[in-house]
């Protein structure tokens, strides 16, 4: 990796290559040049390592390892060329990255940064200049509106309204069988992230006849959540939810666990499909259910989680991760299939075409990605996809969540 003199921090240079002329490039790429703004440093720095970097760096080098993506209009392979900057998890240095990877090194492609916030920021830089936005790391309610708005971008994670629903309609199930009662605590992280599903699942706990009986946000960097579990406790909820971010997500599992806080349904939201979730608190993950999921026994999932294990010595984020990498399967296949580097072109095959990826086929509607799971639960050592209990390999809920460990 080498470092470039500016304020953003560092580039990499996966692959060791001279990076071509725009004008050289239309004639005949020695590389095709991605660039990306990522949070190497920030409070976002943990979730963008594993959801994001891992798996950018993870294909690029399998790509190159095979010889490159094949451009047709050349008639050979081209390796890939990566420009990577931090952007320490804050809005402006973002902004600016990406104007720096636009402007000034003038990159083929760009990948997305972490986290809902980010996206929005460069979000109208990368319409503005013409190129695919593959959002991967971004809940919104607005989504549909946002690809609307900026045809060049495509939705990987759905909408705040569609993660609710999902965890409500999993736990009405169970007040309907008369298993669980209807008063639920509440937490929420103070970003757009946080706010937007927070307010998404007000909406729907009230139309299904929930009581919120505690109902609170907390700053992005907050230290330590003793006291707000404190007050969690003493109201004796029977179903808790927070919509958290990674470090948030280990504090309040931490805390409900020092407190001993065991309601029968126990949410958290990023970072509870993480491998160091499980790896921190063993098997007290057991019944732990958070935002997303997938489905492990597929054969396309065994083989990227092998792969991703031999390449990165750590089990995979059993989420946003293989999203992740199906949607760099879906730049690749579409870069093959319009054989050059044209970024409109790229648009519009990503717009109407159908992808083979380790999460299966992926046909994009509207520009956002449907078949996707919004609710997962931690069984037998595994991340299991539990809502919607349409999609292939859609396991039962285990109920109650077994107590925790004593410590």
């Amino acid at each position: 990796m080498a470092k470039r003199s500016s304020k953003f921090a560092i580039i990499a240079a996966v692959a060791a290559m001279v990076a071509s002329s725009p004008a050289a490039h239309s004639q005949a790429p020695k590389s095709i040049r991605i660039g990306y703004t990522i949070s190497l440093s920030g409070p976002g720095a943990l979730g963008a390592e594993i959801t994001l970097l891992t798996h950018y760096r993870l294909w690029v080098k399998e790509v190159n390892a095979a010889g490159g993506v094949m451009l047709s209009s050349i008639g050979k392979r081209v390796p890939i060329e990566v420009i990577e900057y931090d952007d320490h998890s804050n809005l402006d240095d973002a902004v600016k990255a990406v104007e720096q990877l636009i402007t000034q090194d003038k990159v083929d492609f760009i990948l997305a940064p972490w986290g809902t916030g980010l996206n929005l920021a460069v979000a109208p830089l990368l319409f503005r200049g013409g190129y695919p936005d593959l959002v991967v790391t971004s809940t919104s309610d607005e989504a549909p509106e946002f690809a609307k708005r900026w045809p060049n971008s495509f939705w990987f994670l759905g909408t705040g309204t569609g993660a609710a629903q999902a965890f409500v309609d999993t736990v009405s199930k169970l007040g309907a069988e008369g298993k669980v009662g209807a008063r639920i605590a509440m937490l929420s992280v103070a970003d757009q992230f946080g706010i937007g599903l927070a307010k998404s699942a007000r909406r729907v706990l009230k139309k299904n006849g929930f009581e919120l009986v505690y109902d609170r946000s907390y700053p992005v960097e907050a230290r330590g959540m003793r006291q707000i579990m404190a007050e969690v406790k003493q109201l004796n909820p029977d179903i808790f939810i927070a919509f958290s971010y990674p470090p948030d997500t280990m504090a309040i599992t931490e805390q409900a666990r020092a407190l001993n806080f065991n309601p029968k349904v126990f949410y958290t939201a990023v970072g509870t499909a993480f491998p160091m979730y499980k790896q921190h608190f063993g098997s007290d993950v057991e019944g732990v259910m958070g935002i997303g999921g997938w489905n492990p026994n597929a054969p396309e999932s065994k083989a990227y989680f092998m792969r991703h294990v031999a390449a990165t010595g750590q089990e995979p984020d059993r989420w946003a991760s293989p999203i992740t990498y199906a949607s760099l399967q879906m730049l690749q296949q579409a870069i093959e299939r319009v054989g050059k580097i044209d970024r409109a072109a790229v648009i519009k095959e990503l717009q109407t075409g159908t992808f083979q990826t380790i999460v299966g086929p992926i046909k994009l509607k509207n520009n956002l990605y449907t078949e996707l799971w919004y609710v997962g639960q931690w069984q037998n050592g595994e991340y299991y996809g539990i809502a919607p209990a349409t999609l292939p390999g859609a396991h039962q809920i285990m109920f109650p969540k077994p107590a925790w460990h004593s410590e």
